[in-house]
């Protein structure tokens, strides 16, 4: 017979952070009344001087990740002045804002602890008006002061705490090793109900300030108008391989309606001006899309001006060019992912395919080959995807002593053999820029035109740079619907090369 043993009873995770929680509020000071929501709140772990120093710690990470400062001294002074009059109009007028205003083509908004907020050059691009601008701005303000993410960071806090506590408890190692507290978590986005707060604050400061709240709607309206766009690019319905605006921002007409109201109802002016002249007037010539430091989408070809190549994708296949990567999507969920490796290395292209690119994948019919002069190696495999089986072909191409680029193709193989063909010609696409060829790409713009007698959506669409869905991107761009007459002395956005 086995002797029975007491049993420890060993506290679970949950009850662990639970009475890390409950004793939390007998801290002294931890305690506070947030001005802005009138909430009672419990802050232990982050202050607003801690706010400051994480939002300036994690600022440099932000410019690194969309593309750094966009280089244009009257657009950031001008985002930044209107900045300026919406904090002054919060519950925290004195916090010390940074507006920032960044080189990303993607349509994105957010703010760090501490006051730091940034919109993008592509969100500016979609707005059409300075109030437009201004909700945006005063959303993000929104959720500065209602300390959204100081919240955030206290709840990774506790639970990382939390799961200290327990490791010592049972001397799990495994247990005890806490994540990373970093700007990836100020970017997964907000609740709903926060969300709504951070609504009802920028309508507020909106009102004060003298701009028209209803702006907060026509916005969201143009965000959902781009979504549409995007996924009508993508070729099919559902969420596109990027992250828009509403995958950190869950907001809905029915809130935003809700937080207009309310400021009606508080005395906000019906008759509130737009500004749309000022906004216009300073966003033309704004770059949009890809900057040339950053690769440049020309149709199917990719061509990337200051590091000097170009490729082009099949036919059928969408380009789509992110910070460090470019993806080529096609029929039948079939991609082409192509970057630059991370390794430098001075072995022969084909070891590097075969032993570091591709190691531990079971490679086969590995060969070296040459593209447009260059040394280069292939190999295939077959792998597992979400819907089945495929076919990974794997490209490296020496560029030069210290540069390898790298496609890596993944096709179905209910689709490859029809692919196989066009997916050889992409391969040996790739090819160096002639002398002064490079200086012929230049980059997208925005123009700002005004209707004349005859000029439809269609006529103006036409003038864009585009070889697909013109009037469609001519909508989006100008926050229209579909059958819109335009009248003479109406002034849009047409984008130009």
């Amino acid at each position: 017979m086995k002797r029975d043993r007491e049993r420890r009873r060993i506290p679970t995770a949950p009850a662990v952070l639970s009475a890390l929680l409950l004793a939390l509020p007998a801290l002294p000071g931890c305690v506070t009344t947030n001005p802005a929501t009138g909430e009672r709140e419990l802050a232990p772990f982050m202050s607003p001087a801690e706010e400051r120093r994480i939002g300036a710690r994690e600022h440099p990470e932000m410019l690194a990740r969309f593309g750094g400062v966009y280089d244009d001294i009257e657009i950031g002074a001008y985002v930044a002045e209107i900045g300026g009059r919406l904090v002054k109009s919060s519950e925290l007028p004195d916090l010390g804002f940074t507006f920032t205003v960044l080189n990303s083509p993607e349509v994105n908004a957010f703010a760090l602890p501490g006051g730091y907020v940034y919109v993008t050059r592509g969100l500016l691009a979609l707005a059409n008006s300075e109030a437009e601008l201004a909700s945006v701005l005063a959303h993000e303000i929104g959720h500065v002061t209602a300390r959204h993410a100081a919240r955030h960071y206290n709840r990774a806090i506790a639970t990382n705490l939390g799961a200290a506590i327990l490791g010592a408890v049972t001397r799990d190692s495994a247990v005890e090793r806490l994540g990373q507290i970093g700007g990836e978590l100020f970017l997964k986005g907000f609740s709903r109900e926060q969300e709504f707060q951070a609504d009802m604050l920028g309508v507020r400061y909106m009102s004060r300030v003298g701009y028209d709240p209803e702006a907060s709607a026509t916005f969201l309206r143009a965000l959902a108008g781009h979504g549409a766009l995007e996924r009508e690019l993508a070729g099919r319905e559902g969420r596109d391989v990027f992250e828009d605006f509403f995958a950190t921002h869950p907001r809905t007409q029915d809130r935003v309606r809700k937080a207009i109201a309310a400021a009606r109802e508080s005395g906000a002016r019906a008759d509130a001006p737009r500004r749309r002249d000022r906004f216009l007037e300073t966003v033309e010539g704004l770059l949009y899309g890809n900057d040339p430091e950053q690769g440049l989408v020309r149709g199917r070809a990719f061509v990337h001006p200051e590091l000097g190549f170009a490729f082009t994708a099949p036919p059928g296949y969408r380009l789509l060019n992110t910070q460090d990567v470019v993806f080529a999507k096609g029929p039948g969920d079939a991609l082409i992912r192509f970057d630059a490796a991370k390794e430098r290395t001075a072995a022969d292209v084909a070891s590097y395919l075969a032993r570091t690119w591709a190691r531990g994948l079971a490679l086969s019919d590995v060969e070296r080959i040459r593209i447009n002069g260059m040394e280069a190696a292939t190999g295939r495999a077959t792998i597992r995807s979400r819907d089945g089986f495929a076919e990974l072909r794997l490209v490296a191409i020496r560029f030069s002593p210290d540069a390898i680029y790298r496609f890596a193709m993944v096709t179905p193989l209910a689709v490859e053999p029809d692919l196989r063909r066009e997916l050889r010609r992409t391969t040996y696409s790739f090819r160096r820029l002639e002398r002064g060829e490079a200086a012929a790409y230049r980059p997208f713009r925005l123009r700002v035109v005004t209707v004349g007698p005859g000029d439809t959506v269609e006529s103006l669409a036409r003038r864009m740079p585009f070889e697909d869905f013109r009037v469609s991107r001519f909508l989006t761009l100008n926050g229209l619907s579909r059958g819109v007459r335009l009248s003479p002395g109406r002034r849009v956005k047409v984008v130009v090369g």
